[in-house]
């Protein structure tokens, strides 16, 4: 296309990622002309306040108060959501999708809970929506699930997918912090919301899975039937156990074929320091993706922040300027509306090691209580690390035990069981344990 075309954009929501966005298009306007081909001129920021606009000395002709009149513009062919949540922010993608313009969103809250819906209604009035950025910043995660991966079965993704929760179990792995310091000391920098319960809770991973799951298997997955388990209940001493017998604490957004049925997940999980994952540290994100063909791949980058996710929202923007998206949206066989609803398997039906910490009587006897209830379940010990009592009034010890591979209902039921042992003063912990995923090119279920 000829430099001197023109797709104007509108961004709604002038936050942190959208004031970045917004000082790209205008301060490297002749730049990003010359490399794309195509002028992107911003012709409104939509918002309520603008304070954070004028921090960053962005042009007050561009502010804007009346949604309606920016959406309908002529001279507008993309609209840029970057409110967030799931109310305002669906109600804006559907009036800009009526109104026969694409959307660019970094918004995966709404994408997990309402995408299937937003791409039928986007397919039927010949627009588009691009979503980069929702899933892990400026990691090029989407693009490569629409490219090349798209021509191969993938079999399994495990990603590190919330710089958030990475960075905190990083100070707590590294720097022996306790999961409150690492919090704190997050939020000062900018790395954790004040209210960081989407993060840590594993809600915001579970969200991001969602979305790549759906193109990964070509499959409509339900955000609901995810199994989600944040790391804000994690203590220090059981990350230090883990750190003795080799292994370290990481998020992980677990995405695997099982047969004809998909198991998708979220949880903590002790990882070995050689797993590929095991070196992601600090607020950076990593997704591994095992295809039948291609085997392992990985991506790594910043999940997060400013410029990384507001270089995936320009990027998107260039794609659909250029019209390589609606190319992508009408050909490939990807997207979740053109797809069956995925059989998602429940977290019971998940087999794999476990790490487990009881608060157990030091006396004879207890070990062998512990070791028949495992045995009653299928569950066969690996490994045993327990320490001299602290002192010698002690009348409790932990006992920490790695398991084989086990089946996750049996584990369950087991803990329960050992809860109610008399010799056991404390809840069990329980914490999956992860290896990397087989490679296994060329071959099939």
């Amino acid at each position: 296309m000829a430099s001197r075309e023109q797709i104007g954009v509108v961004i709604v929501g002038c936050g942190t990622v959208g004031g970045a966005v917004a000082q790209i298009l205008t301060q490297q306007a002749d730049e990003l002309t010359e490399r794309v081909g195509v002028s992107m001129p911003l012709r409104a920021i939509v918002d309520v306040d603008f304070a954070h606009a004028r921090e960053l000395h962005l042009d007050e002709n561009l502010f804007c108060t009346d949604l309606d009149a920016a959406i309908t513009r002529e001279d507008v062919q993309i609209i840029v959501e970057l409110v967030g949540g799931t109310t305002i922010a669906k109600k804006i993608v559907a009036q800009a999708i009526t109104a026969g313009k694409h959307v660019v969103t970094a918004n995966k809250a709404l994408l997990a809970h309402h995408g299937v819906e937003l791409l039928s209604v986007a397919r039927r009035r010949k627009t588009v929506i691009a979503f980069e950025a929702s899933c892990a910043g400026a990691i090029p995660i989407i693009s490569s699930l629409m490219g090349e991966l798209a021509c191969d079965r993938i079999d399994a993704m495990y990603g590190i997918v919330n710089g958030t929760c990475n960075y905190i179990l990083t100070a707590m792995t590294e720097h022996d912090q306790t999961y409150a310091d690492a919090l704190s000391v997050a939020q000062a920098q900018g790395l954790a919301e004040a209210d960081p319960t989407l993060d840590v809770t594993g809600v915001d991973s579970a969200h991001k899975l969602t979305i790549m799951a759906d193109l990964a298997f070509r499959r409509r997955t339900r955000f609901e039937k995810i199994y989600v388990e944040g790391i804000d209940l994690l203590e220090a001493r059981d990350i230090n156990y883990g750190k003795e017998l080799g292994y370290v604490v990481k998020l992980l957004a677990i995405a695997r074929r099982q047969g004809d049925a998909i198991s998708l997940r979220v949880h903590p999980a002790f990882i070995s320091k050689r797993h590929p994952l095991a070196w992601v540290s600090g607020p950076f994100n990593a997704i591994s993706v095992y295809g039948e063909n291609s085997g392992h791949t990985m991506y790594y980058g910043r999940g997060a922040g400013d410029r990384p996710t507001a270089a995936a929202v320009i990027g998107d923007i260039a794609s659909v300027a250029i019209g390589n998206t609606q190319r992508q949206f009408q050909t490939l066989n990807v997207w979740p509306d053109r797809h069956e609803d995925a059989n998602q398997l429940d977290v019971s039906a998940v087999q794999c090691r476990y790490y487990l910490r009881l608060q157990a009587e030091e006396h004879p006897g207890v070990f062998a209580k512990i070791a028949n209830v495992l045995a009653d379940q299928d569950i066969s010990i690996s490994s045993i690390l327990q320490h001299e009592p602290h002192t010698e009034t002690d009348e409790s010890v932990p006992m920490v035990i790695t398991t084989y591979e086990a089946m996750e209902s049996n584990v369950r039921t087991a803990v329960d069981e050992m809860n109610r042992l008399d010799v056991i003063k404390q809840p069990c912990i329980c914490i999956r344990m992860v290896a990397e995923h087989p490679e296994q090119t060329g071959t099939r279920d």
